[in-house]
């Protein structure tokens, strides 16, 4: 009888832990949901190539302002009013593909990636713009004046590269990254100015009247100028050494002929890791 209830106890016993044990692997999967998720590696060298949809958009404002001034220098129109200061010309946008590729290095620290890259880009896209503005005025020599400025300009993109630092942070398979860097364009650029110039004196001033028009032109292809990159991506690795690449990316470009010029791109590319 004695051994009968040592064997009863010691079967529940052996239940009850095997209960206790069922309880507690019931709340595996929720602790093991606050394990933080798996990444891939994304450091070694990297290469690819892209392609996109950019928007040029040029200020015309200053670009004849050098014109302006060699055509009136030496008078006091000039020199009192400053025609050549005038934003004769306005600004605008033009629209177009944008093709490129790149090489880089990327380095990793857990989920912290760094790298650098090496981007070109042909733009081919070309903007212009052409308007006229007039002014009356009296000078100190009290005569009675007017500066008539016509004027075209006309500028193109042909591709620009740039050197840029990344910073991002790997999540899966997923690498959103944020990146600031140099550039370099490649533009030509034309720019025509008319203006006539005249004038009267004001009676009981001395002087005759006159009537001046004269026309200059600057030009130059191949003009290469600095500029500043930055931007948003996110590169997305569809196997261990292949990732598909979606990039919004913003260059501002220095002055060209009196001209500021910048350039939003956005971009979808491939590449492989090596």
């Amino acid at each position: 009888m004695i051994v009968a209830r040592i064997r009863v106890c010691a079967l529940c016993a052996v239940l009850a832990i095997l209960l206790t044990e069922r309880a507690g692997a019931a709340d595996w999967p929720l602790r093991g949901s606050l394990t933080p998720p798996t990444y891939l590696r994304w450091d070694g060298a990297v290469a690819g190539v892209e392609v996109g949809w950019g928007t040029l958009r040029n200020d015309f404002g200053n670009s004849t302002a050098p014109l302006v001034a060699f055509i009136l220098r030496n008078t006091a129109a000039e020199a009192e009013f400053a025609p050549s200061t005038w934003a004769t010309l306005p600004s605008n946008t033009t629209n177009g593909p944008v093709f490129g590729g790149y090489i880089g290095y990327n380095m990793q620290w857990d989920q912290l990636v760094l790298g650098v890259d090496l981007g070109y880009k042909y733009a081919n896209l070309a903007t212009g713009a052409n308007d006229s503005i007039s002014r009356q005025f009296t000078t100190s020599n009290q005569f009675q004046e007017t500066v008539s400025i016509d004027a075209r300009s006309q500028m193109k993109l042909v591709d620009y590269a740039t050197l840029r630092g990344r910073a991002g942070y790997a999540w899966g398979q997923f690498l959103p990254y944020a990146f600031v860097g140099l550039a370099a364009g490649r533009f030509n650029y034309g720019t025509t100015v008319t203006v006539r110039h005249t004038g009267a004196p004001i009676p009981p001033a001395p002087g005759a009247p006159f009537d001046i028009t004269d026309t200059q032109s600057s030009g130059k292809t191949n003009n290469v100028v600095g500029g500043f990159a930055a931007g948003l991506g996110m590169d997305w690795a569809v196997t261990q050494g292949m990732f598909l690449r979606a990039e919004w990316e913003y260059v501002l470009f220095a002055p060209v002929n009196g001209s500021r010029s910048n350039i939003n791109t956005g971009k979808i590319g491939a590449g492989a890791r090596f």
